[in-house]
């Protein structure tokens, strides 16, 4: 086959590559904050923004501000960890069986 005839080679986007995972959250969340009142205090607050599955969110409405996790949608890379200043961020697996699972199309 000639160097012209062959196919372009697609590249994935980010959203193509989270297609290809599935989840299956356990009951309780394995990922906490050890002590919220330091994710208070956070600047910058690195694991709202370095987690590519965005499972923390800064929230604001009338009982204040506080760190949501939506552990259900953890991708279980650890950069949420690496990311917090004050290593705040209390990450295990979770329990056998469920979490995520990557399969490749």
């Amino acid at each position: 086959m000639s160097e012209d005839n062959r196919s372009p080679v697609r590249r994935m986007t980010v959203a193509d590559r989270l297609f290809l995972v599935s989840f299956r959250p356990a009951h309780e969340s394995h990922l906490r904050a050890k002590d919220p009142g330091l994710c208070a205090e956070c600047v910058g607050r690195p694991c709202t923004t370095v987690c590519p599955a965005a499972v923390y969110e800064w929230l604001e409405d009338t009982d204040g501000a506080r760190l949501v996790i939506s552990f259900e949608n953890c991708l279980e890379c650890g950069a949420c960890r690496l990311a917090c200043p004050e290593r705040n961020i209390d990450w295990a697996y979770p329990p056998s069986g469920h979490g995520v699972t990557y399969r490749y199309g």
